[in-house]
């Protein structure tokens, strides 16, 4: 059994991290303008250190939405959104984690993130 953290397994807080890292580096490389903190309401995301995270108005919505929406992820054991049947995103939405996750993924392994090369695998 995996531990909780504030309602999420360790897993499941680990994947809502690095897309919120993922983004952040994203936002950095392609939006020009005023970053602040991620704005987090959702108590079971109390402990995400948002302030590591400062992305744009526009990329703070899309991650509030991606949030939430694998906050309410009706399967009860949660894989990986590229991997799942139930696809809960909005088209659009999708092909932008898409867009996000693959630049994101290069960029920080190319800069010496490999830990991160496991989740870009799988």
């Amino acid at each position: 059994m995996q531990g909780r953290v504030g309602g999420l397994t360790r897993r499941e807080f680990k994947d809502l991290k690095i897309l919120a890292l993922f983004t952040s580096v994203y936002c950095k490389a392609h939006h020009a303008g005023p970053r602040s903190a991620l704005a987090v309401t959702d108590p079971q995301l109390s402990r995400l250190p948002s302030h590591q995270y400062p992305v744009c108005s526009d990329c703070a919505g899309f991650l509030g939405y991606a949030f939430e929406r694998r906050l309410r992820c009706p399967l009860e054991e949660k894989p990986a959104c590229k991997h799942c049947p139930v696809h809960c995103y909005k088209p659009g939405h999708r092909e932008k984690v898409r867009e996000i996750m693959r630049f994101s993924g290069r960029h920080l392994i190319r800069r010496g993130r490999l830990d991160l090369l496991w989740h870009y695998l799988f």
